[in-house]
């Protein structure tokens, strides 16, 4: 049974951590400091995978992991009443790599590692490229601590069934599973949590409750290169109750008290767990026989082929349409987003990327008076605050006195500072000397490209960082100037789709005479987007939307989509692939970068 050191209770801090990325001796710092913090008041204090590190360290893993050995002697002394610690970390063990987690019992001059557990199941897929940097573990088991035996997962691996079972058959009174979980699925009905944490709010109940086990889930907070992690750790009970819950997109520690009494009753309520005890012996027979060359009649040449990892058979992303979800056109719930929880995720998004990461406090932005600046500007002012956000309004000849007032609007609105520098001079001085027969189009984007210029001059001379502006639709289509519209290295409507920008200006706050207006890039005179496109963002969008689900366009058009429609959207989507990557180098030694040196942005 559980034995807590006094009373009945034994006390769990979940710590949401955000890691500094592959800095070990700034994050073991701030963990002791935690720890320190914590001394007296929790018995046990659970961090998450790759606190130590960050977890998307790609390429980097090699140069940060540490032993165990390593880890403990680094945290140095445990002060007076330490508690335990569990702490996830990227593993140097016997000249190989591993994402492991440690369980570590204070001694008296240094914490002792009790345990290590290697991660066995490493996501390759999505977001997801673990495999290609470590090596699976080989093992689960559980293990007896001070106050209860104890088992220990990493993430995915408490998406399946059986390690959760092994370590319940082991003897496991606790089960702790560290994780580093990006936020993913903002569609309504979430109960305002990301829908990859529900996912995690359905497991951790359900494992509990099968096995009569407590079982605690600590999340990784913080943005690294874009991907937000939500936090939202959670404690349950042996009943399947929800003990504790930790806050979204915060770091900091949040306590369960478990309580040692409800796993003996929780069991004898419901012995599911003596159940299987009895019924193991047969199982373990079964699953030989299914495993055995007797079973694997339809594992020949002409059986079909088994789902690839990371294909949409194989793994179900959360957030991400089932194979069977219907495709309707008329659907106008499709791309419905939970606004105050985006809001929330980009806000964390803009602080942690700018401040934090890069060591900014200020941010320009350039408005042309159309909803997705506005938006990105009222987002900056809000993560920010206004007196840190400079707006530039940056007109050329052409441009319309209705895009220019929608700025003043926005600014006005917002209490951002703003300066407006005319281009026209600048862009003219060029034509006339060089290109005197220039094309409207040419023109355009020539004047999109000095604006990306002075925006950098203007982020140098005031110490700001440019934000980005440009939505998922116009990405997608490749319709934006090259070097221009995507050059700011931070964009929090990147992943956005046009239509997704205008509700969520709407909840924002922006004036409706901004979002209602045609969507028009005002390079060209009396041109807006459609025009250009030859397909309403409405009327793309779904599309779209579709399209990166894996749907075909036959398919598609099958399903009810105009024929003309589904092929603009198709040709633009496939013909512009080069425009979202970086340029293409020719690969001509095994250290190019981005082929084999592999550094993520945030390093």
């Amino acid at each position: 049974m559980i034995r807590p050191p006094g009373g009945s209770h034994l006390r769990v801090g979940l710590a949401q951590f955000k890691p500094k990325k592959a800095d070990v001796a700034f994050n073991l710092a701030r963990i002791r400091d935690v720890i320190s913090e914590q001394a007296g008041s929790v018995d046990l204090l659970v961090f998450p995978e790759t606190s130590v590190t960050g977890y998307f360290l790609e390429g980097g893993v090699a140069e940060a992991a540490r032993s165990a050995m390593d880890i403990a002697t680094e945290l140095g002394e445990p002060p007076p009443e330490a508690p335990d610690v569990v702490l996830g970390f990227f593993e140097r063990h016997r000249s190989r790599l591993y994402n492991s987690v440690v369980y570590l019992t204070p001694g008296e001059r240094l914490f002792e590692a009790t345990h290590v557990h290697r991660k066995m199941f490493l996501p390759t897929y999505g977001v997801f490229d673990e495999a290609r940097f470590v090596e699976p573990g080989k093992s689960v088991q559980s293990f007896d601590t001070r106050f209860a035996r104890v088992g220990l997962l990493i993430c995915e691996e408490m998406w399946h069934s059986l390690p959760p079972t092994i370590l319940a058959v082991g003897g496991a009174e606790l089960i702790i599973a560290v994780s580093a979980s990006p936020a993913r699925g903002f569609a309504p009905g979430g109960e305002g949590r990301p829908q990859n944490l529900s996912r995690w709010d359905a497991l951790a109940p359900a494992t509990a409750l099968e096995h009569g086990v407590f079982v605690v889930v600590s999340q990784l907070v913080g943005s690294e290169g874009g991907k937000v992690f939500p936090g939202g750790s959670i404690a349950v009970g042996p009943d399947g109750s929800i003990l504790a819950r930790g806050p979204l997109f915060e770091a900091g520690v949040t306590v369960a008290e478990l309580d040692s009494a409800s796993l003996a009753r929780a069991r004898a309520a419901s012995p599911l767990l003596a159940d299987l005890e009895r019924t193991l012996p047969h199982l373990q027979r079964a699953l030989i026989n299914a495993q055995s060359p007797a079973q694997t009649a339809t594992q020949g040449p002409n059986a079909p082929a088994a789902p690839s990892a990371g294909s949409a058979e194989a793994v179900l992303e959360p957030g991400a349409p089932r194979a069977h979800a219907p495709v309707r056109p008329e659907d106008e719930t499709l791309l419905d987003l939970d606004l105050p929880l985006v809001e929330s995720a980009l806000l964390e998004f803009i602080r942690e990327e700018v401040v934090r990461q890069r060591g900014f406090e200020r941010v320009v932005i350039g408005l042309s008076g159309g909803v997705d600046s506005s938006v990105s500007l009222l987002l900056a002012v809000r993560a920010l605050g206004p007196e840190n956000v400079t707006g530039f309004r940056l007109p050329y000849a052409t441009s319309s006195q209705e895009s220019l007032d929608h700025a003043d609007l926005i600014v006005e609105v917002s209490d951002a500072e703003c300066r407006t520098i005319e281009i026209t001079e600048s862009v003219d001085a060029y034509v006339q000397k060089h290109e005197p027969d220039l094309s409207p189009l040419r023109r355009g984007n020539l004047a999109a490209r000095l604006r990306s210029v002075i925006l950098f001059d203007q982020s140098a001379k005031l110490g700001a960082l440019p934000l980005g502006t440009g939505n998922k639709s116009e990405r997608l289509l490749g319709y934006y100037t090259w070097h221009a519209d995507d050059s700011p290295p931070i964009n929090p409507l990147g992943d956005l789709f046009k239509t997704q920008v205008w509700d969520l200006a709407r909840h924002l706050g922006v004036p409706d005479v901004i979002i209602d207006k045609p969507a028009s890039a005002d390079l060209v005179r009396g041109v807006n987007d459609e025009d250009e496109l030859g397909i309403s963002y409405r009327r793309a969008d779904p599309i779209l939307h579709w399209l990166l689900h894996g749907y075909t366009a036959d398919e598609l058009k099958s399903n009810g989509f105009l024929e003309s429609d589904v092929d603009c959207v198709w040709r633009r989507l496939s013909a512009t692939h080069w425009k979202r990557e970086l340029p293409t180098v020719a690969m001509l030694s095994s250290t190019a970068i981005g082929e084999f040196y592999l550094r993520p942005v945030d390093y």
